[in-house]
């Protein structure tokens, strides 16, 4: 064997491993990008569909508003369970929207108001806001913190840790992750201050799915919003 038949050997014999080490990493990303789409399937499925399925469908077969309000958010149960069983984790956000509905339920008892019982989502939306403006005032805000998932599918754990070094030494990438965040809370909050408004000046009916497309229609906004704003200051990976 010669000296360069040596060496092309030695080369491919280095650069297979990295080959290797490429590939399972790409294969990782695509599987946890999977995983991502997934889980959020899963969240509109049983926090959206089947609730508001499950009011119409009981309306339509002449249950009271009342008794299809409750059944919606006893049907969150199952999905609790799964996180608990399968997941091995408390699904936060669905026993926070559970217990909404059981406060709810109890205060449209006392009051006997199903409009009460209608506004739980307000409850939640607006809590959600505050806690979202809340992240304002620490080191990582809700922006920062939600965004770890997409980074680590896109770009790895190595990409994340370059990413996150930015709130450090980028002043401008604090401001504009706070900006997007401020922007999100202050939406959760309009949607919530929306929706008090509609269940108290249009048809009990109605308000179900009303409330559902006004919420689609500012989700999607503000998806457009968060897009455009980051692609414009070169923050999407």
């Amino acid at each position: 064997m010669t000296t360069a038949d040596t060496g092309a050997h030695i080369m491919a014999t280095h650069q297979a491993p990295q080959t290797d080490t490429d590939g399972a990493a790409a294969a990782t990303a695509r599987r946890r990008t999977a995983a991502l789409r997934r889980r959020l399937a899963a969240q509109l499925l049983f926090e959206l569909v089947i609730p508001l399925g499950s009011y119409y469908g009981l309306r339509a077969a002449g249950a009271g508003q009342w008794l299809s309000m409750v059944v919606g958010g006893v049907l969150l149960l199952p999905w609790i369970g799964y996180g608990i069983v399968r997941q091995r984790r408390v699904e936060a956000m669905a026993v926070f929207t559970l217990s909404l509905v059981v406060a709810g339920t109890l205060l449209s008892l006392i009051t006997g108001s199903p409009r009460v019982l209608m506004i739980r989502d307000s409850w939640l939306t607006a809590a959600i806001g505050l806690w979202v403006l809340g992240t304002l005032l620490t080191r990582r805000p809700f922006i920062m913190t939600a965004s770890r998932g997409i980074v680590i599918a896109k770009v790895g754990e190595a990409g994340l840790a370059a990413w996150e070094a930015r709130w450090d030494e980028e002043p401008a990438f604090r401001h504009h992750l706070r900006l997007v965040t401020a922007v999100w809370g202050a939406v959760f909050l309009l949607d919530a201050l929306l929706r008090v408004v509609l269940v108290y000046t249009i048809p009990l009916d109605a308000f179900p799915l009303t409330s559902t497309v006004l919420w689609l229609v500012m989700l999607g906004g503000l998806f457009a919003f968060h897009n455009w704003y980051l692609t414009r200051h070169g923050l999407k990976l």
